[in-house]
């Protein structure tokens, strides 16, 4: 039992990267504005923070533990390159959840004066953002034509006492929202926070794509079912270790200006009219723990982009059967950017990559091709595979008028995007002669360490 909660705890979760020494903890007292996020973004959201002292606030904050390729991979007791196989394994096999009677979200229930804002530290990141955000929150509604949970992450909007706006951007949310409106009903919300990076990774599952409900998929990638328990006003489940959960519904008709605000790409997006969220109760542990995902950050981008390596690589397979391994790097904000792993068995296996790539999402701009002695996660590996093993007469491929991203600027400007392919694979053959890499036998065991005082 103890394992278990181990493993659905968010709590318990930073008390194992504290005694790894992987917790970095801040003593000194934090402004939420503006300079609780400087602090995060010096760290990119890679290195998991507890906040001690908050500026305003009793509670403390934590940021960044779902931020590092590498904590997922030890959380599913695999490689980096194995994630994506755990994550088709868990799509395709989902596990049944519990639904418990008691949990300690349920530790404190809040039903009236709700004032969001002084019960909680919520940051404001940038100097244009138009109000706090809440941006770890992770958005539970019904699909009420299946009766499935549906989680994803929503940046919400502080609009004052128990009132947020939330973006609305997924489109399940988007088509359920619009149809209750027109019948003129309300819809049912509720608000997570603090989980760890299996849950958040689970959030990720394409809804369109696959129908799941992701509760199930969290509860197969954890290998044991999710405890979930009832909300106290609205007619959903939630996990019943999470830290913090907002209940609400979103009224028809109602909208409020969001934005501006800094978003993924490093840029401001504008104001847009969005639902409001009314909050009817907020329930938490005792002390609990505000989670804060900073936008930009490699947390912000990481998980989504896990689940994006998933279908990419089912999308190269069906054209290119030996493909290895794909990866779409945080500086790409994991959707822009694009490297593939295959073996090479016919000449324009390279190319052929580089189309299925560039179809598997509008997002992907860029893409490059290697074999598989190239380190995909090193990019001082890939760019010597560029250097090496292109001719760019040959090479490069440049499709121009393309459907991109809206959240890419030059995208936005022009209404369309070029992207562009690179086959930085050697000739068929060439690994085992002209382009067969150096090796040292034995160095794989060298410890330099072990060399020096």
């Amino acid at each position: 039992m103890r394992d278990s909660v181990i493993r659905q705890s968010m709590r318990d979760y930073l008390k194992i990267l504290e005694e790894k020494k992987q917790l970095m903890i801040c003593e000194k007292e934090v402004d939420p504005k503006f300079e609780l996020g400087a602090v995060i973004k010096k760290l990119n959201g890679i290195k998991p923070i507890l906040f001690k002292k908050i500026k305003g606030c009793d509670i403390t904050a934590v940021a960044g533990i779902c931020g590092e390729r590498s904590r997922y991979a030890e959380l599913l007791n695999t490689s980096d390159e194995g994630i994506v196989f755990s994550l088709m394994e868990a799509v395709a096999n989902p596990m049944p959840y519990e639904v418990v009677s008691s949990g300690p979200v349920k530790e404190n229930i809040i039903r009236r004066n709700i004032d969001i804002k002084k019960l909680f530290p919520i940051p404001t990141f940038h100097e244009k953002d138009s109000n706090p955000f809440i941006t770890a929150g992770i958005v539970v509604v019904k699909d009420r034509k299946t009766g499935k949970s549906h989680t994803s992450v929503r940046r919400l909007q502080v609009l004052g006492g128990n009132r947020l706006s939330v973006l609305i951007e997924s489109p399940m949310l988007l088509d359920q929202y619009f149809d209750m409106e027109k019948e003129g009903e309300p819809m049912e919300i509720a608000v997570i926070l603090g989980y760890d990076p299996i849950f958040m990774v689970s959030s990720q599952v394409n809804s369109q794509i696959y129908g799941l409900d992701k509760y199930e998929v969290d509860s197969a990638l954890r290998g044991e079912p999710l405890k979930l328990i009832k909300c106290e006003t609205v007619d959903l489940l939630v996990p019943a270790y999470a830290e913090i959960v907002i209940e609400g519904f979103m009224p028809p008709k109602i909208r409020e200006k969001e934005g501006p605000f800094g978003e993924m790409a490093g840029y401001y997006g504008g104001g847009t009219l969005q639902p409001v969220m009314e909050i009817t109760a907020v329930c938490h542990r005792s002390n609990p723990i505000f989670q804060i995902n900073f936008p930009s950050s490699s947390e912000h981008v990481l998980p989504n982009g896990l689940m994006r390596e998933m279908h990419l690589y089912q999308q190269i397979k069906n054209i290119i059967p030996t493909v290895k391994a794909v990866y779409l790097p945080t500086i790409g904000g994991c959707r822009f950017h694009a490297i593939v792993s295959i073996r090479k068995t016919s000449e324009g296996d390279g190319k052929s990559a580089i189309i299925a790539a560039l179809a598997s999402n509008k997002d992907v701009k860029h893409v490059v091709v290697v074999d598989e002695d190239v380190d995909i996660f090193n990019a001082a590996d890939v760019e010597w595979a560029i250097a090496t093993r292109v001719q760019a007469d040959k090479d490069v491929i440049i499709i121009p008028g393309a459907r991109g991203s809206g959240l890419e600027p030059t995208h936005e400007l022009r209404g369309v995007t070029a992207k562009m392919g690179i086959d930085a694979t050697a000739p068929l053959g060439g690994l085992e002669g002209k382009f067969e890499r150096t090796s040292i036998p034995g160095w794989e065991r060298i410890n330099i360490s072990d060399y020096f005082r």
